[in-house]
């Protein structure tokens, strides 16, 4: 009996030790995982460019290398869509939510519902007009007020370079304007930034815009308004600004079909930096490009940390960018990754 009774409590005692051991493991291995994984709820406008399309591709990318798990939602340029997914965030109890706004008005309300779930929010890209700014916490992407005033300010200082006369044989030279969507913060302010630059040229005199109108940000609608440009204003026209390097690409179809030739019968500059123009550039086809850097996704996810640390990050955070015209187009083309 005594031998058993050893046995029993041996046996006990070595189930005990087993179990004791495994907590502690258990409990190591749940340290060593650290907090819990941040979740981002992260709405897009949609993929209208190349632009776009290496936008989200880097910001899927950069939540991956720092271990977010980012819920993506694509508002296939529909506002409607995007409010409906940021609800959707705020009913799933995301960490943080951040979007990319198709229109600057229209979000106070959905961002109330957020700032009352205690769900911070990062504007990316884009520009949002509130009657609260305190509804989101940060807003990172690029200066779009600034890349208008480079794009005028390359074109002034090319066109006197150039020696360029107006192709009509007057004294001004005539510009149109591709815009962007209407109502994104990005046209409002790229136009903003040109007419600004242009005003404030000594010779503003010189320039005169004849036309202005949306080609929505596509290839196909800056195509189709070019078209139109070109048929109410002939060889009027000198200078071509369009507010992305897609609808200047679709605008050099125009311009080929019409018996013209672009980058010289007339200038072009657009604003984005895309690997499809810098190859029209080397091709002569198109001037300069003023670059717009899609590659936020790391600053957005380091913003986004900083944030549900409790620490202070600045309201604005702008990316860095240069401009690009033809000559440098064949040396830097290699290196672009968008």
């Amino acid at each position: 009996m005594k031998k058993v009774l050893s046995i029993v409590v041996g046996l006990l005692l070595l189930t005990m030790a087993i179990g004791c051991g495994s907590n502690t493991s258990s409990d190591k291995s749940s340290a060593g995982k650290g907090d819990k994984q941040i979740v981002m709820g992260f709405s897009q406008i949609g993929a209208e460019s190349e632009w776009r399309t290496a936008h989200t591709k880097d910001i899927k990318q950069a939540a991956q290398d720092a271990g977010i798990k980012l819920i993506f939602s694509d508002a296939q340029q529909k506002q409607e869509n995007q409010i409906k997914a940021i609800r959707s965030f705020i009913a799933q109890g995301v960490d943080i939510i951040a979007f990319t706004p198709i229109v600057e008005t229209g979000w106070d309300t959905v961002l109330k519902e957020a700032k009352d779930a205690k769900i911070p929010v990062i504007i990316v890209d884009r520009d949002v007009k509130l009657n609260d700014d305190s509804l989101y916490v940060a807003k990172i992407g690029t200066d779009s007020v600034t890349e208008g005033q480079n794009a005028f300010k390359w074109i002034d200082e090319y066109m006197k370079k150039q020696n360029k006369k107006p192709r009509d044989g007057g004294d001004k030279f005539n510009i149109v304007v591709l815009e962007g969507t209407v109502g994104s913060s990005v046209a409002v302010r790229r136009s903003q930034g040109f007419t600004e630059a242009m005003k404030a040229s000594p010779d503003a005199s010189k320039y005169e815009i004849l036309a202005s109108q949306t080609g929505e940000f596509t290839r196909q609608k800056g195509q189709e308004v070019m078209e139109s440009f070109l048929k109410s204003y002939g060889d009027k026209i000198d200078i071509l600004f369009a507010q992305n390097d897609d609808m200047a690409l679709g605008a050099i179809q125009a311009i080929e079909a019409a018996g013209l030739k672009p980058g010289k019968d007339i200038t072009i500059i657009s604003i984005d930096g895309v690997k499809g123009i810098f190859q029209a550039m080397i091709e002569g086809k198109s001037n300069c490009t003023v670059e717009c850097n899609p590659l936020q996704g790391k600053l957005l996810m380091e913003t986004a940390k900083k944030i549900l640390k409790g620490e202070k990050v600045e309201k604005n955070v702008f990316v860095k960018e240069g401009v690009f015209p033809a000559d440098t187009a064949k040396d830097t083309l290699p290196s672009r990754k968008y």
